[in-house]
């Protein structure tokens, strides 16, 4: 027994036993401990977190950015591109199909213009009447409210693009070339001219030159006024 006192005391002095209190609150005052520093042991180095310093962060940062930046600007750029070709794509879309319909439209109505040249003739002779002159006016009504426009009348201007001559005379009534028969008339149908109207077309012819005045003769001896003098023997 006595040995092992001895080695007991030769050993040296003991540490002391540090105890630290981990609990982040009192027990007694319920309050809150702030987190307690790490401690680094005597003659270790501190630890050095790796990663990159204040200056190498905004280094690198401000070239990210621009580079979103110019991305961002370029993908807007191919979007409002893209939504502008769409837009015209749709215009053009619409605009071609409306000119499909026009087309049918107006091929139909083409098909009833001689139709229409026999009930003009039936009420230039008076037998429009009755139930076929109702039925009449209800197709002439449904053809002009779907774009159908006749044209060609007494008194209107000549104009070649709408008007076909086939009689021409000459007046010193008109001041112009103006319609003055109306064969047949032409239609429109919007701004598609379907048939010219066959037409008569006057134009002006100026009126007869004026006479000349009559010389009034000499009087008591006097000169002519034409100046003229009568040579002797000359009545």
């Amino acid at each position: 027994m006595t040995p092992r006192h001895s080695e007991t005391e030769g050993s040296g002095p003991e540490e002391p036993v540090v105890v630290r209190d981990r609990r982040r609150v009192d027990p007694q005052t319920g309050e809150v401990h702030p987190p307690a520093a790490e401690e680094t042991p005597a003659g270790a180095e501190p630890v050095q977190h790796a990663g990159p310093s204040l200056g190498d962060s905004v280094d690198e940062a401000v070239p990210a950015a621009s580079d979103i930046e110019k991305q961002l600007s370029e993908r807007t750029a191919d979007l409002q591109r893209l939504q502008a070709e769409y837009a015209n794509y749709r215009k053009r879309v619409d605009r071609d199909r409306e000119a499909v319909v026009q087309g049918a439209k107006a091929s139909v109505v083409g098909d009833l213009l001689p139709l229409l040249d026999d009930l003009q003739r039936a009420e230039q002779h008076g037998d429009l009447t009755g139930a076929f002159k109702a039925v009449a006016d209800k197709l002439v009504s449904s053809l002009e409210r779907s774009g159908l426009e006749a044209f060609g009348a007494e008194g209107e201007e000549f104009d070649p693009s709408i008007h076909e001559a086939v009689q021409h005379n000459t007046s010193p009534d008109v001041k112009g070339p103006t319609v003055t028969l109306v064969m047949r008339r032409g239609y429109r149908f919007g701004e598609r001219v379907l048939r010219a109207a066959l037409v008569g077309v006057t134009d002006h012819e100026p009126g007869d030159a004026p006479a000349e005045q009559p010389v009034d003769p000499p009087v008591g001896g006097e000169l002519p006024l034409d100046g003229s003098v009568d040579e002797p023997g000359q009545q």
